[in-house]
C-alpha cells in the first residue's frame, strides 16, 4: 500500500528526523575500502547516505506509515537542496579564500581544463549513446553534465520538448540521482591508481554540480595527507566556480556547436551499427509523474534549511571525525553567516549572477590573506570537515529518489549509460588537461 499523503509541515518533520537518522547511521558505519583490480572503491558516509536513503525511499511501500517517505516528503527533500548545498559552497569559499594566492599561481590550469570539461562530455559520451541507437537526444545529453545552465541554454535553443530537450531532461534526472555516487566512486578509484597528481583530479571534481564535486573531492580528498586534502578542497572548488561561471560560456559557444557538428558528421556511421533501434523518447520525463506540489522556498523556509542542515553536519563531524561539538560551532556559525551574506547580495544584486557565486565570494574574501581575521576565521572553520557538510546533502538526494523512477522507466538504460559516459568524459577530460598544465 502507497504511503498516505501527509500535511506540508508533517512532511518537512519527517525529511529531516529520517535525514538525522540516516546521517547518524552513514557516519557511524565509516569508509569501507573494496579492492578493485588494481585500485581501490571507498564507500564513504556521503555513498552509504545516498543509498540509505534511496533504498528507504524505494521501500517506503512495505514500511508502517510513520518511516515511508511519502510523495510530498520526496518532493521537500529535492527542494531544500539547494539551501543545504550553499552551506558547502560557503565552506568551500572560506577554504579558498585562504589559498587564493596559489589558485591564482595555478591560472591557466584551471583555465584550460575547462576545455576538458566541455569537450569530454561529448567525446566519451557521444558515440556511445549512437552506438546504443539514441538519436538527437544524444546531442542534449552530452553536450555538458546537464545541470541548470544547460538546461536554460537547450530550452532557449531548441525548447525542452524537443528530441534536444528530452536528452538534456534525461541527463539532469541521472545526475541528479547518480551522478554523485558515480562520479565518487571513479574519482576514488582514479585517486587510488596513483596515476593522476591528486590536485589534477580535484581540478577535474569541479564539473559544475556542487554534489557532484563534493562526491569526486571527498573520494579524493580521504586518500590524501590532511595537507593535501585541503588542497584538494580548494582547487575543486575553485574549478567548480570557475565551470559554474565561464563555464556556461564554454558550453554556449564552444562545446554545444560542437557536439551538433559531430553529430551529424557520426550518425550516419554509427546509427547504422546501433545495438539498439530507438526513435524519441516520449512522455514527459521531467521528474516523475506528477509536479512538485510545493511553492518556491520563502525565505524564512530557507533558513530553517540551513540551521537543520548546519546542526546535521554538526553531529556528522562529531560521529566521523571526533570534533567536539561545541569546539565546531563556531566554525559552523561562520559558514551559517558566510552563506546568509552571501544569499542576501544575490538578492540585492537581483539575481543578475548565481547565487552560488555570491557565496563563494563573500566566502573568499573573509578569509584572504590579509584581511581582519582572516587567520582567524580560517582557524575556527578549518574545525568544521568539508565531508561532513555532504552527508546531509547526499541523505536528502537520497530520500527524494523514489519519486524520479517512473521518468527512469521511460526513458531506458541506453541513456544512462550515456549519461554515465558523459559525466566519466567531463571529469577524465578536465583532470589530463590539468594533468598536462601541472607539469
Amino acid at each position: 500500500m502507497a504511503p498516505r499523503p501527509t500535511s506540508l509541515l508533517t512532511s518537512k518533520i519527517k525529511l529531516f528526523a529520517l535525514g538525522l537518522m540516516i546521517i547518524v547511521i552513514a557516519e557511524s558505519i565509516g569508509t569501507v575500502s573494496l579492492q578493485l583490480g588494481p585500485g581501490k572503491v571507498l564507500l564513504m558516509p556521503l555513498v552509504w547516505a545516498i543509498l540509505i536513503g534511496g533504498c528507504w525511499g524505494v521501500s517506503s511501500r512495505v514500511l508502517p506509515a510513520v518511516l515511508a517517505v511519502d510523495r510530498q516528503t520526496q518532493w521537500y527533500g529535492a527542494a531544500v537542496l539547494q539551501p543545504a548545498l550553499l552551506l558547502f559552497i560557503a565552506k568551500l569559499g572560506l577554504l579558498v579564500g585562504t589559498s587564493l594566492p596559489t589558485v591564482i599561481a595555478s591560472g591557466w590550469s584551471l583555465i584550460f581544463q575547462e576545455f576538458g570539461h566541455f569537450v569530454g562530455t561529448m567525446v566519451f559520451g557521444l558515440p556511445v549513446a549512437l552506438l546504443l541507437g539514441i538519436k538527437r537526444e544524444a546531442i542534449g545529453a552530452t553536450f555538458s553534465v546537464g545541470r541548470e545552465p544547460s538546461l536554460a541554454i537547450i530550452s532557449e535553443k531548441f525548447g525542452l520538448d524537443s528530441a534536444e530537450g528530452r536528452g538534456v531532461l534525461a541527463e539532469y534526472i541521472t545526475g541528479t540521482v547518480f551522478g554523485a555516487v558515480f562520479i565518487g566512486l571513479l574519482a576514488g578509484f582514479l585517486a587510488s591508481l596513483k596515476v593522476f597528481d591528486p590536485i589534477a583530479l580535484a581540478m577535474g571534481a569541479g564539473v559544475g554540480s556542487g554534489s557532484m564535486m563534493a562526491a569526486a573531492s571527498g573520494a579524493i580528498a580521504a586518500q590524501q595527507t590532511p595537507e593535501v586534502a585541503k588542497e584538494v578542497a580548494v582547487f575543486a572548488g575553485a574549478a567548480n566556480l570557475l565551470t559554474t561561471t565561464i563555464g556556461t560560456y564554454f558550453t554556449l559557444f564552444l562545446s554545444l556547436p560542437f557536439t551538433i557538428w559531430a553529430y551529424g558528421a557520426l550518425e550516419p556511421v554509427l546509427g547504422r551499427i546501433a545495438l539498439r533501434r530507438r526513435g524519441a523518447v516520449g512522455g514527459n520525463v521531467a521528474s516523475g509523474d506528477e509536479a512538485d506540489p510545493h511553492k518556491p522556498m520563502g525565505m524564512s523556509e530557507w533558513i530553517v534549511a540551513w540551521v537543520v542542515t548546519a546542526a546535521f553536519a554538526l553531529v556528522g563531524n562529531r560521529i566521523g571525525f571526533q570534533t567536539p561539538m561545541g569546539d565546531a560551532l563556531p566554525g559552523m556559525t561562520v559558514i551559517f553567516a558566510t552563506t546568509v551574506l552571501g544569499f542576501l547580495v544575490y538578492r540585492v544584486t537581483r539575481r543578475r549572477l548565481p547565487v552560488v557565486c555570491w557565496v563563494s565570494l563573500v566566502g573568499m574574501l573573509v578569509t584572504y590573506p590579509g584581511m581582519p581575521l582572516a587567520a582567524d576565521l580560517a582557524h575556527m572553520t578549518a574545525k568544521v570537515n568539508v565531508l561532513a557538510l555532504i552527508t546531509p546533502i547526499l541523505a536528502y538526494a537520497g530520500l527524494s529518489l523514489a519519486k524520479d523512477l517512473p521518468a527512469f522507466r521511460r526513458l531506458g538504460w541506453p541513456i544512462i549509460v550515456t549519461s554515465f559516459m558523459a559525466n566519466a568524459g567531463t571529469f577524465i577530460g578536465a583532470t589530463m588537461i590539468a594533468e598536462i598544465f601541472r607539469h
